[in-house]
């Protein structure tokens, strides 16, 4: 179970009484990029949430890093953990969203060294050091003066990228973080993201990028209605599905 950084067993999760995940059953091995993909309502941002436990699950088992999400089992029970047990687990878990989600009122640089600094508290000298080295990375190097409502929404992501890696997580989630942008800027995230691949980064990615997800993923998952209807290679899912409902939802993205 070690080298498994996610392992879903017959997740489920409802609102309102309408069942959105309905038995997910999933795994994550360390280094790997697997790419959720499938119609909208099917369930994929609620089960990227819940990886995150900023959704609760109602049935199954969710680990990540061998940790049980959101609980720790004494004996043969399982209790809620506090809140704060509950942020400590999430530090190692980086996640970007759809909107940026920065602190308007803070540089680039101080949204990145802010988190590390208060809830790591690392020392702030070494805080700014590894976030100029991530602006770098992301190819931002000269704006860490700048507010985020003076950079692009393709800038502003990337600055989020980075942001999430000045916490040193194992996990990256990714919940559609090209979906608000205009066509011309989805390239330069992708191109972060491509990079963190590389250099082996654990990643879990919501996305409608067909291309990214051929070209960067270990594993492709087709999501419909709460379920896993098809899951694999990416280059075999995408050219040769086996599903009739994966056939009929790649014909209409492709």
């Amino acid at each position: 179970m070690a080298d498994k950084i996610v392992v879903a067993e017959s997740v489920r999760k409802s609102f309102g009484g309408v069942e959105v995940l309905r038995g997910i059953d999933l795994t994550v091995e360390a280094g790997q990029v697997l790419c959720v993909i499938g119609p909208s309502g099917s369930g994929k941002s609620t089960l990227i949430r819940c990886i995150n436990h900023l959704e609760k699950i109602d049935g199954g088992r969710l680990l990540v890093d061998g940790h049980l999400v959101g609980y720790r089992r004494v004996g043969n029970k399982l209790h809620e953990m506090r809140e704060s047990e509950i942020a400590k687990r999430r530090e190692d878990v980086g996640m970007v969203f759809q909107q940026f989600n920065l602190f308007p009122h803070m540089t680039v640089l101080q949204n990145l060294y802010e988190a590390p600094t208060r809830v790591k508290k690392v020392p702030i000298a070494q805080a700014i050091t590894r976030a100029r080295e991530l602006l770098h990375q992301v190819g931002l190097a000269d704006r860490e003066h700048a507010y985020p409502a003076e950079l692009s929404g393709g800038q502003q992501q990337r600055v989020a990228i980075a942001r999430a890696l000045a916490m040193q997580p194992k996990l990256m989630l990714f919940d559609e973080p090209t979906s608000a942008l205009d066509p011309e800027l989805v390239g330069e995230v992708l191109d972060v993201m491509k990079q963190l691949a590389a250099n082996g980064m654990t990643m879990v990615v919501v996305t409608h990028e067909m291309g990214f997800a051929r070209e960067v993923a270990d594993k492709l998952v087709f999501m419909d209605a709460g379920v896993v209807v098809e899951e694999g290679d990416p280059r075999e899912v995408l050219s040769n599905p086996k599903h009739e409902r994966t056939k009929s939802f790649l014909s209409k993205v492709l």
